[in-house]
């Protein structure tokens, strides 16, 4: 699987011009076989570093840089890799899901968690 098509490597790169954003996130990875997912929302513009929210698993989601060479060169179990989430679709800044995925100790996309996450970083400002 292509893990970035232009038009999102694209975004990805204008996201990464544009600092001290909120960005909403782009693309979804994950692993599909054990834990790994990782949303980002903005790329370097060297093509590799990526910025975004990683949850490894281990129940603390942080924000933080990664490689897009290290998720292309990765070899899973049966042959696979790390792949995209075709069908994700982000509606709220990075925050948003930062907020919801401390609370939850993992990342999350109900819609229920996310709004009470904003919430409560609407109710602290």
């Amino acid at each position: 699987m292509i893990l970035l098509t232009d038009d999102l490597r694209d975004r990805l790169l204008a996201n990464g011009r544009q600092r001290d954003i909120d960005h909403v996130p782009v693309v979804k990875f994950f692993n599909p076989v054990g834990a790994g997912t990782w949303l980002i929302t903005e790329m370097e513009a060297d093509g590799d570093t990526l910025f975004g929210l990683a949850d490894l698993g281990f129940g603390c989601p942080e924000l933080g840089s990664c490689s897009l060479a290290e998720f292309t060169s990765a070899r899973l179990p049966f042959g696979l890799g790390i792949e995209r989430d075709i069908l994700f679709q982000a509606t709220l800044p990075i925050s948003v899901y930062a907020e919801a995925a401390r609370r939850a100790g993992h990342i999350v996309e109900r819609g229920d968690l996310l709004e009470e996450a904003a919430a409560a970083m609407q109710s602290r400002r």
